[in-house]
């Protein structure tokens, strides 16, 4: 193997060196008067109370799961039926849950420092504040990319040298190094699915419970210091849309190499790097990609009061993706070679190309059909703000018409890019196109997590009863957060379901199985289970949210009535038991959600075998990401609707404003919406990859006998009764 590979944890080396560096400078921003200060300290130590309750949770989970990982990898199997892995998959799945809790930690401790000082530099300028968020946001992005890098990169290092030194890249010693390395995927995505869906049930409980009391009932703005729930609303801002976010793409960006890695493991080339490339490569494209993301964080600038904010970061975003596109070509035609060949499949190097042009157009296209239908003045949220006009249930219905009509084209896209992709480059192509659309993934998390950060800020800005030209900076920076947090979550979704397929061509591979034949009744069953489990899945979740909001409202209700004074600002509200019953809420319910990805793919392929279990994953596949844009799409046009009647909307004529019966319209339903894209409907990406990623890690214990091996069973059974049969002649002619 080339010495090329000790450059892909060098870069992941880089990226945490920004982090570090642009960290400082964030920490070094003023920080506002002493009132700013408190309430950003309430958010802080809300934030840090929270993790320290789920990483206790997790630590009981991982504990036991890495027990088990030790024992199943001790299995060498049989020599009919050997198994490639090892006890060393349990210490992989470790770090990669330690690197995917740290990954949120990064995001969550930045940003609840750069939300007081975006309110402090909103008094001076849009431009400071958006310098500052924005730079909160690149610390998380990179955190997260270097930490993936530095983790694939350094293990698979180790990996080869302890498994499989010397040996080409084809050889079972490389197999039992790529198997041993799923396990630190697997503990990423454990780990992400569970930050995602607590953070998830957490800021939503706190979040509903803030609107329906605070803004419907006490008529008070959303992030009044006089709302009890508005501490919790804005640390659920951090642990959920900041350290979730931040292991969910930290686990979908190390899943989506992987699946390129365990495929091009199958490939055997003649090439510069000892015949590694085709594994080489897709850490690489990550590597320049995060490069890519790092220099462009430089050109999100705005230079006045009424300079558009989206087009900055748009910029920031084209940028990255272009600088991605030409380093990717100079990679390819160094490391491949001319030809290759995938199962049977033929491809050229110029094929991985244009497959990896198809993974970024299809992440750009995510990202702006995502927008035009979550961004203000858009039809889709103009058509759900004229429905407020009629009321509450008219807006529900214009809502979830939008969420459903907005997965027509993303799903044309993605069935678009798999057809090109596969046909440039086979499986191959499919997985590197994957690869290719999260190789921004640092400016993707940079440009979503300055939303919560801007939102933070307003909160912040409001609760101290700053100058209203703050809140109107803020307000600036956070309604142009929601379309950018929408647009992170299309584009996760997205790669989730290329992802997906390239883990599902891994998994086949490995068991052993050549199709999936839905005419077999236990397929076509477990296909139906699969395309189930979804909406159990996010009926579990939406619950949670509607269990503990309901807690939360009768505690701020409870408290409005009880201690007087709190609405005429002489006493202070009783915040920490807020945040209480989010944390106890989100940390209880949970688990469940968590338990069905994680323990489904296992009693399915143990009982019934690789092929249903093949089948439950296409299902899951396919519903997962139809459930994941329609609700995540259909929450942020309801919260953008919501949000536009601060500037006023005109319905028949007439312009209406906040309190107005529109206006209580629109809470309505943003607050129903607000599980949809923040709870269930993010969840479905990392939901889909877990399942994927689990049975990949199964696949050689419930993998099927290679014919190879059947055949020679039977050239077995027929020599031996060969063997009787001249026996029984030789004793008849005796």
């Amino acid at each position: 193997m080339n010495d090329i590979i000790y450059l892909v944890p060098a870069l992941g080396l880089v990226g945490l060196l920004y982090t570090f560096w642009r960290f400082n400078w964030v920490s070094n921003q003023p920080t506002g008067d002493e009132n700013m200060q408190k309430l950003s300290g309430y958010i802080a130590d809300g934030a840090i109370a929270f993790l320290k309750a789920e990483w206790k949770i997790l630590a009981y989970f991982a504990i036991p799961t890495a027990v088990l990982l030790f024992w199943l990898g001790s299995d060498e199997g049989t020599p009919d039926r050997p198994i490639h892995s090892s006890p060393v998959i349990a210490l992989a799945f470790l770090i990669g849950a330690v690197f995917s809790a740290t990954a949120g930690y990064i995001g969550m401790k930045v940003a609840t420092k750069a939300n007081v000082r975006t309110a402090q530099a909103a008094r001076t300028s849009l431009a400071k504040a958006l310098e500052v968020s924005f730079t909160g946001g690149s610390v998380m992005g990179m955190g997260v990319a270097g930490l993936a890098i530095l983790g694939l990169g350094g293990l698979f290092i180790v990996f080869y040298q302890m498994f499989a030194a010397g040996h080409e890249l084809t050889s079972v010693e490389m197999k039992k190094a790529i198997e041993v390395l799923a396990g630190f995927s697997l503990g990423a995505e454990s780990i992400a699915l569970f930050a995602r869906v607590g953070g998830g049930i957490y800021t939503k409980a706190a979040d509903v419970g803030a609107d329906l009391v605070g803004k419907v009932e006490a008529g008070i703005p959303e992030d009044d210091v006089r709302n009890p729930a508005t501490i919790a609303d804005n640390v659920g801002d951090n642990v959920g849309d900041v350290a979730g976010m931040g292991a969910d793409l930290f686990g979908s960006y190390v899943a989506t190499i992987l699946a390129t890695m365990v495929l091009g493991q199958e490939i055997q080339v003649t090439d510069n790097v000892g015949g590694f490339s085709p594994v080489i490569l897709p850490m690489l494209i990550a590597g320049v990609g995060l490069l890519a993301s790092l220099v462009s964080t430089f050109f999100v600038r705005i230079s006045s009061e009424t300079a558009s904010v989206q087009n900055a970061l748009n910029l920031g975003n084209w940028l990255s993706i272009a600088i991605t596109f030409v380093s990717s070509y100079f990679l390819v035609h160094h490391l491949l070679p001319e030809t290759l060949n995938l199962r049977g499949f033929e491809f050229t190097s110029n094929g991985v190309f244009l497959a990896i042009i198809v993974g970024l157009v299809v992440g750009a296209l995510m990202s702006a059909i995502t927008e035009y239908y979550t961004a203000m003045g858009k039809r889709p949220v103009l058509s759900i703000i004229e429905k407020s006009g009629t009321g509450h249930a008219t807006n529900i219905i214009g809502g979830l018409a939008v969420g459903m009509e907005s997965t027509v084209l993303p799903i044309l896209v993605l069935a678009a890019g798999i057809i090109f992709s596969y046909k440039f480059a086979g499986l191959y192509g499919v997985s590197i196109a994957a690869a290719g659309m999260m190789a921004t993934t640092a400016m993707q998390l940079a440009i979503d997590a300055f939303g919560p950060i801007a939102d933070n800020a307003g909160g912040i800005a409001e609760m101290s009863q700053l100058p209203s030209e703050v809140r109107e900076r803020t307000d600036n920076l956070d309604a142009v957060g929601n379309t950018t947090a929408a647009t992170g979550k299309g584009f996760a979704i997205a790669s989730a379901a290329l992802t997906s397929l390239a883990l599902f061509a891994a998994f086949v591979g490995i068991a052993g199985i050549k199709a999936i034949d839905i005419y077999k009744a236990d397929v076509l069953a477990g296909l139906f289970v699969g395309g189930m489990i979804p909406f159990i899945f996010s009926a579990l979740c939406i619950s949670a949210v509607g269990k503990a909001a309901m807690e939360m409202v009768n505690e701020v209700r409870r408290q409005f009535r009880e201690i007087p004074g709190i609405m005429e600002y002489k006493a202070e509200p009783e915040y920490e038991k807020c945040v209480a019953i989010s944390t106890q809420a989100s940390i209880r319910q949970m688990i469940l959600p968590g338990a069905i990805a994680l323990i489904s793919p296992v009693l399915v392929g143990f009982t019934f075998g690789p092929e249903v279990l093949g089948g439950m994953l296409a299902g899951v596949t396919v519903s997962g990401v139809l459930m994941g844009m329609f609700q995540s799409n259909a929450g942020g046009a309801w919260d953008n609707a919501k949000k536009s009647f601060e500037k006023g909307v005109q319905i028949d004529g007439v312009t209406y404003y906040k309190k107005s019966e529109p206006h209580k319209a629109s809470v309505t339903g943003d607050t129903v919406g607000d599980p949809f894209k923040d709870t269930s409907g993010p969840s479905m990406n990392i939901l889909i990859k877990l399942m994927s990623i689990v049975s990949l890690v199964i696949a050689p214990y419930i993998a099927v006998k290679s014919d190879a091996s059947v055949g020679q069973k039977e050239l077995q059974k027929i020599e031996k009764t060969a063997a009787k049969v001249v026996k029984i002649s030789t004793s008849n002619k005796s």
